[in-house]
C-alpha cells in the first residue's frame, strides 16, 4: 500500500510540475544559446562537412535542428556560411535539409537547371569574396526537368527557353537523361571557374574549390562528380 501511495503522489507531483511549466511565461523559461558549428579552414574540410551532413540526412538523424530562434538572433548582424550550393529550383532539392545544415551555414543559389548564368555567378562571387566560403558545389539532381526540356528542345511557354542556352551544350551527344544531368553539373562548375578571374585566383591559391555533384531524388544520396576542370 505504501508503494501505491508513493506512486500516486509521484504522479500528482509530476502533473503539477508539467502544469506549472506550461503556465510559466515563455520569457521566464531557460533560453539556450545558439550552437557553435564547426567552421572549415580549407575547401576539403568544407566538402567533408557537406558529405557528413548528407550521411546524417540519409540516416534520418539531424544535429542542426536545435533552437532555431537563437540561431536567427545570432545571425542577424552577419552571416558566415562555409559553402555555396548552386542548385536547381526544384522543390524536391532543399539544400539545407539534404546536407543537414541550418541557418547561416549555406549560401544557396537556386535556379532551374542549376545554371551558371551572369546573375548566379555574381551571387557566387559575392559569397566567395565577401563571405569567405570555402567551396562552391554545383548540385544537379536526378530527373531534372530543365535538363530534360533543354535536351528535347521544341516550344515552351514564357521565358523558360532562355535557360536552354546554358544547358544545351551538356546534352549534345548524350542520350541518357541522368548522364546529361551529371554532364550539366560538371559544365556549370567549369563555367563558374572560367568566367570569373576573382574566383579563378582563389581556386589557384587553394582558398576555394568548385565541384559538381548530383542528388538522387529517390535515395537522398549526394554523389560527388569531381572538381571543375
Amino acid at each position: 500500500m505504501e508503494y501505491r501511495a508513493s506512486r500516486r503522489q509521484l504522479l500528482k507531483m509530476t502533473a503539477a510540475g508539467v502544469a506549472a511549466i506550461a503556465a510559466t511565461p515563455a520569457k521566464m523559461l531557460p533560453q539556450s544559446t545558439a550552437p557553435e558549428f564547426p567552421k572549415p579552414e580549407t575547401p576539403e574540410q568544407a566538402i567533408k562537412l557537406l558529405l557528413d551532413g548528407n550521411e546524417r540526412y540519409l540516416k534520418k538523424g539531424s544535429e542542426c535542428m536545435v533552437n532555431l530562434a537563437a540561431l536567427r538572433q545570432a545571425t542577424v548582424e552577419e552571416q558566415k556560411p562555409f559553402a555555396v550550393i548552386l542548385t536547381c529550383a526544384d522543390s524536391r532539392v532543399p539544400a539545407e535539409i539534404i546536407f543537414d545544415q541550418s541557418i547561416g551555414q549555406l549560401f544557396v543559389v537556386r535556379v532551374a537547371g542549376n545554371i551558371a548564368a551572369p546573375d548566379t555567378i555574381a551571387s557566387v562571387e559575392y559569397a566567395a569574396e565577401e563571405l569567405g566560403v570555402k567551396t562552391i558545389l554545383v548540385l544537379g539532381h536526378s530527373g531534372c526537368g530543365a535538363v530534360k526540356a533543354a535536351k528535347a528542345g521544341g516550344t515552351v511557354p514564357g521565358q523558360i527557353s532562355e535557360l536552354f542556352q546554358y544547358i544545351y551544350p551538356a546534352t549534345v551527344g548524350v542520350t541518357d537523361l541522368q548522364a546529361a544531368v551529371e554532364k550539366n553539373a560538371r559544365l556549370q562548375a567549369t563555367v563558374i571557374g572560367a568566367s570569373s578571374p576573382d574566383l579563378a585566383r582563389m581556386i589557384k591559391d587553394g582558398k576555394l574549390s568548385v565541384q559538381a555533384a548530383v542528388y538522387n531524388l529517390g535515395t537522398g544520396k549526394v554523389t560527388m562528380l569531381g572538381q571543375a576542370n
